[in-house]
């Protein structure tokens, strides 16, 4: 007779099972599929009617393996026991282990240290993430009176998701309150349960800045600067980051969107637009979020109309790759929208891109911004620097302070410079409604960056002379050549005074640059200003000129003959603000006054002669002023060091006392945004109350364009978004990051030196992991299961026993777990090497979308493995991760022991609550080892389930629905294995309960696109979803965790597929036992075996 892993078969009343004959194969060693009915002794298949007759109470409580019931000695079926005993004995002997059932409670010492190990580290990361390497909160709060108009008519005639989401337009009260077009349209996208409403900031900025402002300045109004009509879409709080189908929804809407809002301005009835300037053809377009991600979309989808979109303002946008990687569909969404834009900007021609006309600009909180990794933002693997960047909001001038997700909606010190240069970069005469691809990167530029990048243009070249500068000719005015102008109290003189510095001739050895530096702002117009800087050429003397050709002449020759005449231009269009820099200063964004900075290379002074600093301060005041010429290599210096010398040891290194204004120290080898570093900066010997200004510090990167201030400089926490884990690599090969750069502005008049030091930050480096690998928790505790799960089966194959999760969790921990992980640890510094070597041909990996030979000369998914880092010096990485996992499973598995348990309780009691109600004279009656329902209705029920899963429903929701049938299988089994403690239940109960860890390790990674599924239902939008050896279990679950730790981060949502396909091996062998014929099938349906009995399955 067979027998089963439930013990669920009984036999017929009155029927005696047969021992087993001395020549079978009884020990022979047994699969998982046939020892499913071949595991228990003859005693597990009794009735316990026959089991209280046949059996002694002493005999009962001495065998493990049935129930201890009252029953009368039979010595007949005793010695049968006694036969299975040694049989026991003798298998026992064979597998060299104990043949016996552990409490799934038990934990060992090695389980023990694992578990509290991983939990003292998760609270350390946790700590350090939470209290470590955090940037300080600048924003301030902008305040609307806001209003929407709701375009009721934009209906199912104009898209057909009209039903789902809707368009309006913001409109400020006490401005403007008129429905009716009379600008140039903007749009602005919300994110992932994002509102319309977040607009309203940025919208109400517009309206006063251009009522209070741009319709006053006639040089704006001539330039084609106009009015703002501000659009906001609401997606009624889709979840954009979570499904793929949405987001494709979202940017087909976004267009029907876009061709509604251009018809508007046609329609005499709603615009009010002069009839003389061309109707718009494009619309700005802004993107909070998922938003961005949207607007890039609508240029790749099918109902996009050409030339509708040239300009693209993202806000916190994660351009890169996608947040989450749940969804096949947004995974290969992402991959196509990217492919898409690398193979428009590597063609050849402009003409062969389609996007040559788009700017897009991203814009990144920095640290604060907790919800999307703002290395995500980055926009180096996607466009080329003529036609975008990626700036981090710590690096706008004025702002000089990051962000989180929700502050970039509201921020007063970014909505301001959005604004404005939205404004700079209109052109209402020309159809585009905005200026040239150039000349917008370049307004964009100026707004966003700092000013001291080389992509940066200087606007001296394209400035005519405006200021006739009249000095009279003495010595004493022209500083010597390469001699420091130091002014340390303006206006001393108590009357205009110029001060001349001679600029050195081209061609001179080394390269010289000017540097400027002043706490007096510098005005455009030099008649408001109490200090200029003008680069200047001698005028000559020739007749006809006349000071009527300048816009402002300045006489200090006090009318001598002879006087000095110099053609002038003013600086103060390339004036760069730093935050200021007093003993009293904290953060950089405090609203004092900020210093101005000029910075130019002698190339850029070709054509000038003179740099004067005009002090037009009639009354001494304590504000002061540097300038000088100094040679690039004592103001650039490069710090040689390896990145495993900087984390070991660190880094010192000293500012000399003959030091120019402004000192860089370069380190090539500081590009991982994992690693954080603290710096320490001594003091000047002749103290603080002698220095005109502290130590100011800026550190940044080249690519992306991330600055971060310190003020009053004497400890910095010093941290990045350079090269980040899973980040593709740049579009352009030469564009990788040169390092971190940390450039010092002192006072060089204290004529000391000055010591720093840089030194890792352990505890704020870890604190990192949490937004680079947060995702690396959906992947490797399934390695963990998956690897425990192979055990248990190998070990049933062995000896019969399916032993507990925590057992062969333990013997894991001892063989299977480090092995693997020291083999992992191994295979990530191979692929950290391979993926820092030379970029090779590019792979097509899981997709393979089109690419011309440009394109395929990157390739963007070799840092998609394991821990996608190119430093081998994060191998630790692996080892850590692991134990981290292993102590998540551990604590999981206990946490579902006593859910399980709590669930099971009223069962229990209800069980007491019924046997107490009877008689106690008489006998129980028999309970199966398992009830479930019939084989027929599971069919029945399970084919259903899969037409709705085909037809409405996501798969998601059915394994949802199969996680609660597996909690109330696992319910069900512990139930009975109170009842009948035998080794059938005991091996039932522990692999339901296996199987129910395993399917919670993949229920995390379905739960979000579940969610936007049942959004979807609340808002009455059905979106359609994506929808025989037992050494094969072995290979298959080795396979898994193998998969889960080298793609599970880039590709989680292929691991509920390959948990899919193991539930499939385990059905087949849960029906392996008979022959799958159509007779076999008719059992099946009818519930009964090969014998006629009734067989009760799980």
């Amino acid at each position: 007779m067979r027998r089963k892993l439930s013990s669920t078969d009984e036999d017929d009343e009155g029927s005696i099972p047969d021992r087993p004959k001395p020549n079978s194969n009884h020990d022979e060693k047994k699969t998982f599929s046939t020892a499913k009915f071949d595991v228990t002794r003859n005693s597990d298949t009794l009735d316990r009617r026959k089991i209280e007759k046949i059996l002694s109470p002493a005999q009962l409580a001495s065998d493990t393996c049935t129930t201890p019931t009252k029953s009368q000695p039979f010595s007949k079926d005793s010695e049968s026991l006694t036969a299975d005993q040694k049989d026991d004995k003798m298998l026992e002997s064979r597998t060299r282990r104990p043949v016996r059932m552990r409490s799934p409670w038990f934990c060992s010492l090695l389980s023990l240290a694992a578990v509290l190990s991983a939990s003292l580290l998760m609270l350390f990361i946790l700590h350090s993430f939470l209290t470590r390497q955090l940037d300080s909160k600048g924003c301030d709060m902008y305040y609307t009176r806001s209003m929407f108009f709701n375009f009721a008519d934009f209906d199912t005639e104009h898209t057909r998701f009209a039903s789902k989401y809707s368009l309006h337009l913001y409109r400020e009260v006490g401005f403007d309150e008129d429905s009716k077009v009379k600008g140039v349209p903007v749009l602005f996208i919300p994110g992932n349960a994002g509102s319309y409403k977040q607009a309203r900031s940025l919208a109400s900025e517009t309206v006063q800045y251009y009522y209070n402002t741009v319709q006053h300045d006639k040089e704006a109004l001539r330039k084609g600067a106009t009015s703002i009509d501000f659009f906001s879409v609401d997606f009624n709080e889709d979840f954009t980051a979570f499904h793929g189908q949405t987001l494709l929804d979202q940017a087909e809407y976004l267009n029907d969107a876009v061709a509604y809002i251009l018809s508007l301005y046609h329609d005499p009835r709603r615009s009010q637009r002069d009839p003389g300037l061309p109707d718009p053809s494009s619309v700005i377009l802004i993107g909070h979020s998922m938003g961005g991600v949207a607007a890039r979309t609508m240029l790749t989808v099918q109902n996009y109309q050409s030339n509708s979109v040239n300009t693209i303002i993202t806000i916190s946008a994660p351009h890169a790759r996608s947040p989450v990687s749940v969804d096949a569909d947004l995974v290969r969404t992402y991959e196509h929208i990217n492919a898409y834009w690398r193979e428009a900007y590597s063609q050849k021609w402009a003409s062969d891109n389609p996007l040559w006309h788009v700017t897009l600009i991203s814009i990144a909180g920095g640290s604060l911004d907790t919800t999307v990794p703002s290395d995500y933002a980055s926009l180096t693997s996607l466009v080329p620097s003529t036609h975008g960047f990626t700036v981090f909001t710590s690096s706008i001038p004025g702002m000089w302070t990051g962000a989180d997700h929700i502050q970039t909606t509201w921020c007063v010190q970014l909505v301001r410079p959005i604004a404005r240069s939205i404004f700079e970069a209109l052109d209402m005469h020309r159809s585009s409604q905005t200026k040239p691809r150039a000349e917008r990167m370049r307004v964009f530029k100026r707004w966003y960056l700092t000013g001291m990048e080389d992509t940066v243009e200087k606007t001296l070249p394209h400035k005519e002379p405006t200021i006739l500068l009249t000095l009279e000719d003495q010595s004493d005015s022209i500083n010597p050549a390469g001699k420091r102008l130091v002014l340390r109290r303006i206006g001393h003189s108590e009357k205009p005074t110029a001060h001349v510095l001679p600029i050195p001739p081209q061609g001179m050895p080394g390269q010289k640059r000017f540097t400027f530096l002043s706490n007096l702002p510098l005005e455009e117009n030099a008649e408001a200003g109490h200090l200029d800087v003008l680069l200047c050429s001698v005028l000559p003397l020739q007749p006809g000129h006349s000071a009527a050709l300048f816009a402002l002449s300045v006489d200090l020759s006090d009318g001598q003959a002879g006087a000095t005449r110099l053609a002038c231009k003013n600086a103060a269009t390339d004036r760069i603000s730093l935050p200021a820099s007093w003993r009293t200063s904290v953060h950089p964004f405090e609203k004092a006054p900020p210093f101005s900075y000029l910075q130019y290379e002698l190339e850029d002074l070709g054509e000038h002669q003179f740099v004067a600093i005009v002090d037009k301060v009639s009354v001494p005041a304590y504000d002061w002023a540097f300038a000088e010429f100094s040679d690039n290599s004592d103001s650039k210096m490069q710090i040689s060091a390896s990145l495993l010398h900087l984390v070991t040891l660190g880094s010192r290194f000293r500012l000399p006392s003959g030091r120019p204004l402004v000192t860089t120290f370069e380190i090539p080898a500081l590009h991982s945004s994992l690693l954080a570093f603290e710096l320490r900066m001594g003091k000047q010997a002749c103290g603080d109350d002698a220095e005109l200004f502290t130590p100011l510090l800026r550190q940044y990167l080249s690519e992306p364009h991330e600055s971060r201030y310190f003020v009053n400089v004497k400890e910095a926490n010093v941290s990045l978004h350079g090269i980040a884990p899973f980040m593709p690599p740049p579009l352009r090969s030469q564009a990788a990051s040169n390092g971190v750069s940390l450039q010092f502005w002192t006072d060089p008049t204290c004529g000391s030196s000055i010591d720093v030091s840089l030194t890792v930050d352990i505890s704020g480096t870890i604190g990192k992991l949490v937004m680079r690998y947060r995702t690396v928790f959906a992947a490797f505790p399934l390695l963990i299961v998956a690897l425990v799960l192979r055990k248990q089966f190998r070990l049933h194959d062995d000896s019969g026993v399916f032993v507990t999760f925590m057992e062969s969790m333990d013997l894991c921990l001892r063989t299977s777990i480090p092995l693997l992980f020291l083999a992992l640890t191994f295979l990530a510094i191979s692929l950290a090497v391979s993926s820092a070597a030379t970029p090779t041909i590019a792979s097509r990996g899981w997709s393979s979308w089109s690419a011309n030979a440009t394109e395929s000369a990157i390739d963007f998914t070799k840092n998609d493995l394991l821990l996608g880092s190119q430093d081998p010096i994060f191998w630790f990485l692996v080892p850590l991760f692991g134990l981290l996992s292993a102590g998540l499973c551990i604590m999981i598995n206990y946490v579902a022991l006593g859910v399980v348990s709590l669930l099971q309780l009223p069962f229990q009691l209800l069980t007491l609550w019924s046997s107490g109600a009877r008689n106690n004279n008489l006998k129980r009656t028999s309970m199966p080892a398992f009830t479930s329902t019939s084989p027929r209705r599971r069919i029945i029920t399970a084919s259903v389930l899969l037409l709705l899963v085909s037809t409405v429903i996501p798969y998601q929701f059915a394994y949802l629905v199969s996680c609660i049938v597996q909690l109330a299988t696992c319910i069900r089994a512990l139930r009975q294995l109170g009842e009948n403690r035998s080794r059938a239940n005991h091996n039932f109960y522990n692999y339901t309960h296996s199987i129910l860890l395993l399917m919670l390790c993949i229920l995390p990674i379905n739960i979000p696109v579940l969610v936007v599924w049942v959004h979807n239902l609340a808002v009455h939008w059905l979106t359609p979803f994506s929808s025989h050896h037992n050494h094969i279990t072995n290979v298959l679950f080795f396979i898994l965790a193998v998969y889960a730790a080298v793609y599970g981060v880039s590709y989680a949502y292929l691991l509920h597929h390959l948990v899919n396909l193991a539930a499939a091996w385990l059905v087949a062998l849960h029906f392996s036992g008979s022959d799958l014929s159509v007779s076999g099938l008719t059992r099946i349906l009818d519930g009964n075996d090969d014998d006629g009995h009734v067989k009760k399955r799980p």
